[in-house]
């Protein structure tokens, strides 16, 4: 398979792809700028800024690129909802696995939209950041961004004048990262997506309003949950506790997915809790470090009765996919490089990158479809350039 051919398959997948999301662009100015912003975001060049945009695309200013971003008329939860049906036709999986996570954004000064001091794993601490809360769909088919929302602060909503400053509209409440987490979710099963399982981390696992709005979406969860956390309050009963209890012979070593070393192997163990729901079973479940034993993470499951353990070891590891798709989005398509200070402008380049990071997941599955290319030796910076033909 020569360069020409490799060429041919993307440039008609890449035309299919778009035509999908024109007709959200009234102007055909804007369809214009919608294709060629995207074909910049999927360019091999460095940084996914203004100024670089507007060189790929041949532009002599960011102007054009700006206006794009800023003042253009189109709706990024429109182009949005466009997204899902097409992540449905080619990764969609009634096994599918919903993951949320959250990344932070770097920031200087106070007038961009929900910019403040806050923690964020991106830097492991408290500074001054933007945070973008994200639902990740992962099938055998791939993974990709389904959805997200950039979480506002009490100190924001709490000031309409600051807010209308940075064009957040006086409809946007104050919201928990939990219940935009739960409210993506929700409008992710309206729109048809399939999947079984939710997994994410413990600032989303530990809240239990959440978890009941995923049994009541008849889904079933892994979520990590701190070694704090209490089921007999009464009598002061911590997951910690119970692992405490567990005999040697409890411990299984699984894998929870291949990682970039090999398989991520772990010691896992399972107790069964009780459950008030018939046909679904609760647990918990811990993993312990191999060569750590004292390095233990917890997770409250809630899942199909007579599900195996290995079944929710592997949906555990699921969790690493968000933190690979935003490796992949930040590194090949500049999910973090915007210069945009309003709250749609925020969503639009976003959303940008969404669809970005869903073509080349869609390119890289239809290229090994069609030629066969083993897994290993498709590598991001090859099909970033296929991309653009």
């Amino acid at each position: 398979m020569d360069v020409t051919e490799l060429a041919t398959i993307a440039k008609g997948t890449f035309e299919e792809f778009v035509a999908r999301f024109t007709p959200r662009f009234m102007r055909s100015e804007s369809r214009a700028c919608f294709v060629a912003v995207l074909r910049a975001l999927l360019s091999p060049i460095v940084r996914k800024n203004g100024w670089q945009i507007a060189e790929d695309i041949g532009d002599k200013t960011p102007h054009g690129v700006q206006e794009f971003f800023n003042r253009h008329r189109w709706e990024p939860d429109d182009v949005r909802d466009d997204l899902q049906p097409c992540i449905i036709e080619h990764f969609g999986d009634d096994d599918g696995v919903f993951v949320g996570d959250e990344t932070g954004f770097l920031k200087k000064g106070t007038e961009s939209a929900g910019v403040g001091r806050q923690y964020t794993g991106t830097a492991g601490g408290v500074v001054n950041c933007q945070i973008g809360v994200f639902l990740a769909y992962t099938t055998l088919k791939g993974t990709t961004l389904l959805d997200r929302g950039l979480y506002l602060q009490k100190e924001w909503t709490d000031d309409r004048q600051r807010c209308r400053n940075a064009g957040i509209p006086d409809t946007v409440e104050f919201q928990t990262k939990q219940q935009m987490f739960l409210a993506m979710l929700q409008r992710a099963r309206r729109n048809g997506v399939p999947g079984r399982w939710v997994a994410a981390d413990e600032v989303y696992g530990n809240d239990g309003k959440l978890r009941k709005g995923i049994e009541q979406l008849d889904l079933g969860y892994v979520l990590t949950i701190p070694k704090t956390h209490r089921f007999l309050k009464a009598c002061n009963v911590q997951a910690q506790h119970i692992a405490a209890w567990w005999p040697t012979y409890a411990w299984k070593r699984l894998s929870a997915g291949d990682g970039s070393k090999g398989p991520r192997l772990y010691d896992w163990a399972f107790r069964p809790l009780a459950c008030l729901r018939l046909g679904w079973d609760r647990a918990l479940l811990i993993r312990r470090s191999i060569n750590d034993p004292s390095e233990l993470a917890y997770f409250l499951t809630y899942a199909p009765a007579r599900t195996p353990l290995e079944k929710l070891v592997q949906i555990a590891g699921t969790r690493w996919s968000i933190e690979t798709s935003f490796k992949t989005t930040k590194n090949e398509v500049g999910l973090d490089n915007y210069e945009v200070r309003t709250y749609t402008g925020w969503h639009r380049h976003i959303t940008m990158c969404m669809l970005a990071v869903a073509y080349l997941t869609l390119a890289r599955n239809r290229l090994r479809i069609a030629e066969g290319i083993e897994e290993k030796k498709r590598a991001h910076p090859i099909y970033t350039w296929i991309a653009c033909p």
